[in-house]
């Protein structure tokens, strides 16, 4: 929020998901960063309530374990784009600042048409098992049979879809 703030953007926070869609009913935002895990929930569930709150909104989900699976959740669910934390200045004005919302439903047609490379799918299971560890990178590197730091280095190094 800081970030954005240095670039003229009004910010407001919110603390969990009835307060976000609180604050959406109240302030109408034109641009909605959502984190996808939240206090009380994962915010894949508010991106429906806040895209029939919010239809001409962009809605941006943030997550610091980003998967193939749940970026095409997201955008089924009607987010205009999935970015992986930690996200710099440059990438997150990038986002922001998109505002055709046809090309985000181009490319939502065309979800079920990408063909995975094996870094993806590489990527993808390493997320599984990341989440089945809850987040525990010595559990699942020790479930994936690889080096601790090996698997630190595999996720710095997310493929592109």
């Amino acid at each position: 929020m800081r970030r954005l703030s240095k670039y003229n953007y009004r910010c407001s926070h919110a603390c969990d998901g009835s307060q976000a869609l609180l604050m959406a009913r109240k302030l109408r935002p034109n641009i909605v960063l959502l984190d996808m895990k939240l206090v009380d929930e994962s915010g894949l569930n508010l991106i429906k309530p806040l895209r029939s709150l919010l239809p001409e909104a962009q809605i941006l989900l943030l997550t610091g374990f980003a998967s193939i699976a749940t970026a095409v959740d997201a955008i089924k669910l009607g987010a205009d784009d999935y970015l992986a934390k930690p996200v710099d200045t440059k990438t997150l004005l990038a986002a922001v600042e998109k505002n055709t919302k046809s090309t985000t439903y181009e490319a939502d047609n065309s979800v079920d048409d990408i063909t995975l490379s094996t870094e993806q799918v590489e990527w993808q299971h390493i997320q599984q098992v990341l989440k089945f560890n809850n987040g525990n990178i010595s559990a699942t590197a020790r479930q994936l049979s690889m080096h601790r730091r090996t698997l630190q280095r595999k996720l710095q190094k997310r493929p592109k879809v």
